[in-house]
């Protein structure tokens, strides 16, 4: 019975980790790093910074691994820019063997107030460029995504310079416990599953 134990112990052990990938959007370069459309790209950031984690340039983009409770977590944050985000999607699932259901897209939307959380099953791009080139390249609009309202308090004609502007002072400071739930989310994404985290934080 004590051999038959053994296998079953060994068999456990080479069992593959669950993958999710991660994939923050924003566009590559010090120009946009404080900007409200970069908001993927900082909350990738300040989860690797709590987690000590580092990020390594790879092909299309920059990736950093985490591990957690037998389950692989990786970061990416394309390099291709926002408007060709699918392509560095889907070559690192490819690449990973990573199922739609096991990526979180996170986001920026003007349709919600600053701060607000939607975690979704599913949805249109909503005309979001990263999106809009997700769902080209993934042929589908069903894939989990991390919408974070940036709110939309701009004069008409002024929607590009307000996305691609920093955030306000007060905005800083209210980012600060806004970031922290946010690694929470990715957390509860890879242990509890979508519909756990859906339930838990949207509306916070």
């Amino acid at each position: 019975m004590k051999w038959l134990l053994n296998i079953f112990k060994t068999k456990e052990k080479l069992k593959p980790m669950k993958k999710f990938l991660i994939v923050g959007l924003g566009n590559i370069g010090s120009e946009y790093v404080n900007t409200r459309h970069n908001i993927g790209f900082k909350i990738l950031d300040f989860f690797s910074n709590q987690e000590n984690i580092n990020f390594q340039t790879v092909k299309l983009g920059e990736v950093a691994e985490y591990k957690i409770k037998g389950r692989t977590v990786l970061l990416l944050k394309p390099n291709t820019y926002m408007n060709l985000s699918g392509k560095a999607v889907k070559y690192w699932m490819e690449k990973e063997n990573i199922s739609k259901e096991n990526v979180l897209i996170i986001t920026d939307d003007l349709n919600l107030s600053f701060g607000t959380i939607r975690i979704k099953t599913k949805g249109s791009d909503g005309g979001h460029n990263g999106l809009k080139n997700i769902q080209l390249l993934l042929n589908t609009t069903e894939y989990p995504r991390f919408r974070f309202g940036i709110s939309d308090e701009f004069k008409k004609g002024q929607q590009v310079s307000y996305v691609l502007g920093e955030w306000s002072d007060e905005e800083k400071e209210n980012l600060k416990e806004r970031l922290k739930l946010s690694t929470e989310i990715i957390k509860s994404f890879a242990l509890s599953g979508l519909n756990n985290t859906m339930n838990t934080y949207n509306g916070k």
